[in-house]
């Protein structure tokens, strides 16, 4: 799961970027609102975390825009501004959730999870379809009650699938899922994750649509 986070203080930004990562999401940063306007045009992302002190454009003004362009992305706002007047006009303005700073990254990676969760249509983290157990906030994984290891990016690839609800999931769809603006991609990257959850959850868990992508293979319970 990709997760877009709009700092423009470098160091906060680094610690955010590499605490997300290291709860399992991919993470991407942009420092002003005119980029992260980009990024969201370009670029999918599966939620973000707002700074409301961006240098070129207040934080609250670059979401009323987004969302009066009918962007539904899943929007944290993370900032300073603790008076409840804020937070009330951060939530009216469209935010999904808001979180004051100094905060507890594990917080934040929960609540991430949650926004994620919510706007695909479940209430729980994990995840069952016909021999599968999944929690996406964990990353852990259980096949026929046993438990299968998987990397970050192969979780991170079965939520993107399971998120679709049954939807087909482009391939430049997924490699933007799995890797960040700033990492190189190798060609046949996707193709080898793809074959890896294959090989431990078996073959019939990840469908290829010919022309379209993919999609995972399994109804669920």
């Amino acid at each position: 799961m990709r997760i877009l986070v709009v700092e423009d203080d470098d160091l906060i930004a680094r610690g955010i970027v590499a605490g997300l990562r290291a709860h399992g999401f991919t993470a991407d940063r942009v420092s002003t609102a005119s980029q992260a306007r980009l990024a969201c045009e370009h670029t999918h992302c599966d939620a973000m975390v707002l700074d409301l002190g961006l240098p070129d454009t207040d934080g609250l003004e670059l979401l009323t825009r987004l969302r009066a362009a009918g962007n539904a992305l899943p929007i944290l706002i993370l900032t300073a501004r603790d008076a409840v007047d804020d937070r009330i006009r951060g939530l009216q303005a469209g935010a999904d959730d808001y979180l004051v700073k100094p905060f507890d990254l594990g917080e934040l990676a929960a609540r991430l999870h949650a926004l994620i969760r919510r706007a695909a249509g479940r209430s729980l983290n994990l995840f069952e379809a016909g021999p599968l157990r999944f929690d996406s906030s964990t990353g852990e994984a259980w096949l026929n009650g046993e438990p299968v290891e998987l990397s970050r990016r192969e979780s991170t690839l079965l939520a993107s699938l399971i998120q679709a609800n049954g939807r087909c999931v482009s391939g430049e769809r997924l490699k933007d899922c799995l890797y960040g603006m700033d990492e190189e991609v190798e060609s046949n990257a996707l193709n080898v994750h793809i074959h890896n959850l294959r090989r431990k959850l078996g073959p019939d868990v990840i469908e290829t649509v010919r022309g379209l992508g993919y999609r995972f293979g399994w109804v669920r319970r």
